[in-house]
């Protein structure tokens, strides 16, 4: 298979290129051809983003388009950072899609990125992929995010939502942060503890992505989640456990406002989402439980 991979040089991108490398013909865009150091045999593309150029003819044949490009949300969200968040996804996406509309023959596959932040942020929320979207930055970004990506489905491509949770995995993403003060003695809960994070382990995340690769008969929206989300308070304890460290000095929720102000709302109000239709068509987590994924990740 011809997969075309936008956003393969970033934290997940690198973890597919790996694993798919052996199977597939990988193709990234990136920004960097010259120092995005892939795996030999693997091509870098260089794109940026926002014209059109050579690289538009390589969605011509494809087989798969995997499209991972969007900017981290974990920052302050100024109203700079919040264009810059939208156009990364939104933007970018259309352009991506322009390119497959002019193609001889377009991608028969298009996976596309997308986030949890789509549903209700509550810890009283449980959702699954028939809950409706919710309203906000987080949400309305989701929403249109996902709806720069639908036309391909007028050009008889099989589109799957990969609505991704808060990915677990030691190169970057939240655990790297958390393990310090951990490691120091004085980890512990961030804000109320009641919480839910919906986490799951990066190799998840590839072998579920993998899955929906092969999979003719599935499309629309699949929750990127492990299928057991904890409450912070479980987080921090198992995180210490593992760790063999403590886990009692809680982060209050007005020193997580004030580090990180609108954005802090997904931290401290993080709602439970479940994996209910990749569980349906019979994925199988290598990682279903949280211990199981921090033993794992450090451990190594």
């Amino acid at each position: 298979m011809r997969i075309v991979l936008a956003g393969g040089t970033g934290f997940i991108g690198r973890a597919m290129v790996e694993a798919y490398r052996t199977q597939h013909q990988l193709e990234v865009l990136t920004r960097s051809p010259d120092v995005a150091r892939l795996p030999e045999g693997v091509h870098a593309i260089g794109w940026d983003g926002a014209t059109f150029g050579a690289w538009a003819d390589r969605l011509d044949g494809a087989d798969a388009v995997i499209n991972l490009v969007g900017e981290s949300i974990a920052q302050r969200w100024t109203p700079a950072v919040k264009q810059r968040l939208w156009d990364s996804r939104v933007r970018t996406t259309e352009l991506l899609i322009r390119a497959a509309q002019h193609a001889r023959t377009p991608p028969r596959i298009w996976l596309q990125a997308s986030a949890i932040g789509i549903y209700d942020q509550s810890p009283a929320t449980t959702a699954d992929e028939s809950s409706l979207p919710a309203s906000g930055f987080l949400a309305d970004l989701g929403k249109a995010w996902e709806a720069a990506a639908q036309p391909i489905e007028s050009l008889g491509a099989r589109l799957c939502y990969m609505r991704i949770g808060v990915v677990l995995g030691l190169e970057s993403g939240a655990l790297p942060q958390m393990l310090t003060p951990f490691k120091l003695g004085v980890g512990g809960p961030i804000g109320s503890g009641k919480q839910w994070l919906s986490w799951i382990h990066l190799d998840d995340v590839v072998g579920a992505a993998a899955f929906l690769l092969v999979r003719d008969d599935l499309s629309g929206a699949f929750n990127f989640t492990a299928p057991q989300p904890a409450p912070m308070d479980e987080f921090a304890k198992t995180l210490g456990r593992v760790l063999l460290r403590p886990a009692i000095v809680r982060v209050p929720a007005f020193a997580v406002r004030l580090m990180l102000g609108e954005m802090a709302e997904f931290v401290l109000q993080g709602s439970r989402v479940l994996p209910k239709r990749l569980l349906e068509a019979g994925y199988e987590f290598r990682f279903p439980t949280l211990e199981s994924a921090l033993r794992n990740l450090l451990a190594k």
